[in-house]
């Protein structure tokens, strides 16, 4: 079992920054892919930037060059630099990890509020 804490959410106005934060523990041997996901409401969730253990990152069109994934492996722990956030970014944030037998966990999501 997996299990995964995030913090850093909050309310920001548009043009401002926030760093999510999101560390693992528990009973596993390895975590292989990172990342965030969201939800807007009335929206489904999709999918903002993943990280593999080996450093490659993945972006949503709608955050590249504003949003920055990294992990620190010996740490167990994955971050979001968002800069530059609009209106639209508004959502939950959900971090998962993957363990090395292909299992994925979530964490119980963050707010993220973009005043416009």
């Amino acid at each position: 079992q997996v299990q995964l804490v995030e913090s850093g959410g909050g309310l920001v106005q548009a043009g401002g920054s926030l760093r999510l934060s999101c560390a693992a523990s528990g009973s596993f041997f390895s975590i292989n892919g990172m990342g965030w996901y969201r939800q807007a409401p009335g929206k489904q969730r999709e999918l903002v930037a993943a990280v593999t253990s080996g450093g490659s990152t993945n972006y949503a069109d709608s955050v590249k060059g504003r949003f920055t994934i990294f992990r620190a492996n010996s740490k167990n722990t994955v971050y979001l630099q968002m800069n530059s956030l609009k209106a639209e970014d508004t959502a939950v944030f959900y971090c998962y990890a993957e363990t090395g037998d292909y299992r994925r966990y979530w964490g119980q999501g963050t707010q993220v509020t973009v005043s416009s």
